[in-house]
C-alpha cells in the first residue's frame, strides 16, 4: 500500500485544488489571498461593478501578478519574451531586464553611397 501526502487548499469550507508539494499550495493560497484583496479593493473603488465580475478580475489580477508590477513600474505592457520567463525559470529582475528590451531587433534599410 503506497501513502501519499496531500496539500488542500480550503477557503471558506470549500476545497479549492489539491497539491502534491506544500510549496505550490501555499503559493496558490497567496494567490487567492492577493486575489481577494483586489477583488475588495476593486468593490471600494467600484460600488456599482458587480461581486462576480470583481471576483473575476481579482483572480485575473493576482495570477497575471508579475504582468501587473511590470506595468505599474514601467507604464508598459510586458513583452511576450517576458510572459514566456514567468515560469520561474528566470529570476524578477532578469525578467524585468528582457521585458525593458523589444522582443525583435527591428531592422532599418540604409542607402548605399
Amino acid at each position: 500500500m503506497a501513502v501519499e501526502t496531500k496539500f488542500v487548499v480550503v477557503r471558506k469550507g470549500e476545497e479549492k485544488m489539491t497539491f502534491a508539494n506544500k510549496k505550490e499550495a501555499d503559493a496558490y493560497d497567496k494567490m487567492l489571498d492577493m486575489a481577494e484583496a483586489f477583488t475588495d479593493w476593486l468593490l471600494q473603488q467600484q460600488p456599482d461593478m458587480g461581486e462576480s465580475q470583481a471576483e473575476t478580475l481579482g483572480l485575473l489580477m493576482a495570477d497575471q501578478k508579475d504582468a501587473v508590477q511590470h506595468i505599474l513600474r514601467t507604464s508598459k505592457l510586458p513583452t511576450v519574451a517576458a510572459s514566456a520567463s514567468k515560469s520561474g525559470a528566470v529570476s524578477d529582475q532578469d525578467a524585468s531586464e528582457q521585458a525593458d528590451e523589444p522582443a525583435t531587433k527591428k531592422v532599418r534599410a540604409v542607402k548605399a553611397a
